[in-house]
């Protein structure tokens, strides 16, 4: 695994357990966030419990020059990046005809622009070594018409599909990674408190889970990582079902 990693959205949910599991692995890490707080409690933790190094960069990716101070991180040659996680996110209600066209827009950068601007600065440093890992936390939304969402999600899987296929044989791989529903906190920064979700138990997924099986994918070099059986399932099931059909799923919990 990586020397060293940048996770974005590292102060919670899957970013947080990317950077427990990595550091267990012995990566040394650069932690990326608005909450600085939440940061260096993390980064604490990790250096005591496992001996590695950390950095913290508390910023607002949606902010020009705030994004900035992250992409010149990543083209530093002297103190190179090895892995790219990019997991910063928040959801919106599916009601687009009524959401804020701002928040949307904030929405559409974080989970669009932001990713790509990151790998665009990552890449010719790994190219140039021959070696690194991007990876982009995308969602089965993404196979899944889902609001916008799932449009923003969609794009990271097919974006990294390509980008696989033309980096790995220069050594870099870029695997987007799906999950499902997923016991992260996402849906409480929503505002739904557990079980207000319209999810059911069978379809919940644990952090850890699937943070391992997608590190275990990752290190395969695959290009998409769906984890567990049951979404796997799901995922093939939609290429078979009618859009129409596909679509009224999409509208299924928050």
């Amino acid at each position: 695994m990586a020397k060293t990693a940048l996770i974005t959205g590292a102060s919670s949910g899957l970013g947080t357990e990317y950077a427990r599991q990595l550091a267990a692995r012995g990566a040394n890490l650069v932690l990326v966030a608005r909450d600085r707080g939440a940061l260096e409690r993390l980064g604490a933790e990790l250096a005591r419990d496992h001996g590695i190094s950390y950095e913290l960069l508390a910023v607002d990716l949606t902010k020009p020059r705030q994004l900035e101070k992250v992409t010149d991180r990543l083209a530093e040659v002297a103190r190179p990046i090895e892995m790219l996680v990019n997991n910063a996110g928040f959801g919106l209600d599916l009601a687009f005809e009524s959401n804020d066209i701002e928040d949307e827009a904030r929405h559409l950068a974080l989970h669009v622009e932001v990713p790509m601007r990151l790998m665009r600065a990552a890449l010719p440093g790994m190219l140039e070594r021959g070696s690194g890992r991007i990876v982009n936390i995308a969602s089965v939304a993404g196979f899944i018409p889902r609001s916008t969402y799932g449009a923003c999600k969609g794009w990271l899987i097919s974006f990294s599909r390509w980008a696989n296929g033309r980096y790995a044989p220069r050594g870099v791989t870029v695997t987007a990674v799906c999950p499902g529903f997923t016991h992260t906190g996402f849906h409480e920064r929503m505002g739904l408190a557990p079980g207000n979700e319209g999810v059911p138990a069978a379809l919940w997924l644990d952090a850890s889970a699937v943070v391992s099986e997608s590190l275990r994918d990752i290190a395969r070099g695959k290009a998409v990582s769906v984890p567990s059986l049951r979404y796997k399932a799901l995922v093939a099931l939609t290429r078979l079902v009618p859009p129409s059909f596909a679509a009224r799923v999409g509208e299924s919990g928050r």
